[in-house]
């Protein structure tokens, strides 16, 4: 047996959280160290894993057994995280948005290099397995070519309790840079990664929650192909609806709970009137705090990022989370994925390919930072009103 992957964790917030299932399920990865500013979640990570707990990022990345760090801190250290990891001659493994500016993905990219090490972004939602399975008919040319894609979000991503950071858009706060960048990275992925320009409008409609909620974008491919992408955090609508009653995260959503389920989010934040309860209530619903539960999943569905269709030249594909729908000329079908083992084995598949596999990566430095590209140009887009022209996107490839 290969050994494992000997990973060194930077922060253990919600990004941890969600990774979480698939730490403790997955025989190719196994945490030994973890540093993060909370005590609780610290002392949870030594009784999960009997892990190593150090003082710092530099003191994490310095263990001579580590192999691979995973950034899961906030996106303003990304970068700086990303360099210490480097320096040591470990692999990188950095949590979306890559960074927050175009500057800090340079920076990332070159010290990786420089240092030999490798460099994977995500998870974002493009390694789930509908998606992956979508961009291999795709690519295949069974399809024919990519037209359009249609892409849409509804969910209560705003009233979830924030850090101040989280809440200002120069920080890396708002829907852009937490979710923007996993539905252009699934749209880019689908319709080839080659953006040539991108025109969109952005919503901050609650004063009190300074920062983006919602927008909309037009992208146009290099390759002719355009996008509609429309993604709304602001709690009223759910477009889990569309997606068979199913969350973001794989979990059941069933219909006969929706009443209760409403309003949750904005009841919940309701309970915390300053910024600091607000933070508390944040840390007290993450990993070891008071109020953590463990992520819940429905085994027989895969993670999304809401309704997703794609019209080729010889049929239209809707993901979906147990697999795609095929609407034909003449007929339509469901194409069924295997169940997942267990959540986001996808995100350690391309990782372990990469460092005991020698395969190559295809969620890279260039590739996240033409994610973060067209974020940033999304939001100068809906600012001047103008068409903004790309210049660092790269093609998508197999991995």
């Amino acid at each position: 047996m290969i050994k494992p992957l000997r990973i060194g964790v930077i922060g253990l917030g919600r990004a941890f959280t969600l990774m979480l299932p698939t730490f403790l399920q997955d025989p190719r990865v196994q945490l030994i160290a973890a540093t993060d500013p909370l005590n609780e979640a610290c002392a949870q990570f030594e009784k999960d894993f009997q892990g190593q707990v150090v003082a710092n990022a530099e003191a994490l990345c310095a263990l001579p057994d580590v192999e691979v760090v995973y950034i899961a801190s906030p996106h303003g250290l990304h970068a700086e995280h990303t360099a210490m990891a480097a320096k040591h001659g470990k692999h990188v493994w950095v949590e979306k948005p890559m960074a927050i500016q175009m500057s800090e993905c340079d920076d990332m990219i070159q010290t990786c290099h420089s240092a030999g090490v490798q460099l994977m972004v995500g998870h974002s939602h493009s390694f789930n397995a509908p998606v992956l399975r979508a961009f291999e008919l795709i690519q295949s040319g069974s399809l024919g070519r990519v037209k359009m894609i249609t892409a849409l979000n509804y969910t209560d991503f705003l009233y979830r309790p924030r850090r101040p950071e989280e809440l200002n858009t120069a920080l890396g706060g708002g829907v852009i840079h937490s979710q923007a960048s996993h539905q252009v990275d699934v749209v880019r992925l689908l319709g080839g990664g080659q953006v040539s320009t991108v025109q969109a409008c952005t919503g901050q409609w609650d004063p009190q929650r300074p920062t983006e909620g919602a927008y909309s974008a037009l992208l146009k491919f290099e390759n002719g192909a355009f996008a509609n992408l429309t993604y709304n955090g602001y709690g009223h609508f759910d477009s889990d609806v569309w997606m068979d009653h199913v969350g973001e995260i794989g979990n059941s959503k069933p219909a006969a709970e929706s009443a209760k389920r409403y309003g949750t989010a904005r009841n919940r934040l309701a309970t915390a009137t300053t910024t600091d309860q607000e933070t508390q209530l944040k840390a007290a619903r993450n990993y070891g705090g008071s109020l953590y539960q463990p992520t819940a999943h429905n085994e027989s569905s895969h993670q999304h990022f809401g309704p997703v269709i794609v019209s080729c030249e010889k049929a239209d594909v809707r993901l979906t989370p147990k697999g795609l729908w095929i609407y034909g000329p003449e007929q339509e079908l469901f194409e069924a994925l295997p169940t997942p083992s267990y959540p986001r084995k996808e995100v350690v598949d391309e990782l372990w390919g990469a460092l005991r596999l020698a395969q190559p990566l295809l969620h890279t430095g260039a590739w996240a930072r033409a994610t973060t590209e067209l974020c940033l140009s999304l939001l100068e887009a809906s600012e001047t009103g103008q068409t903004i022209r790309l210049k660092h996107q790269v093609a998508a490839h197999h991995a």
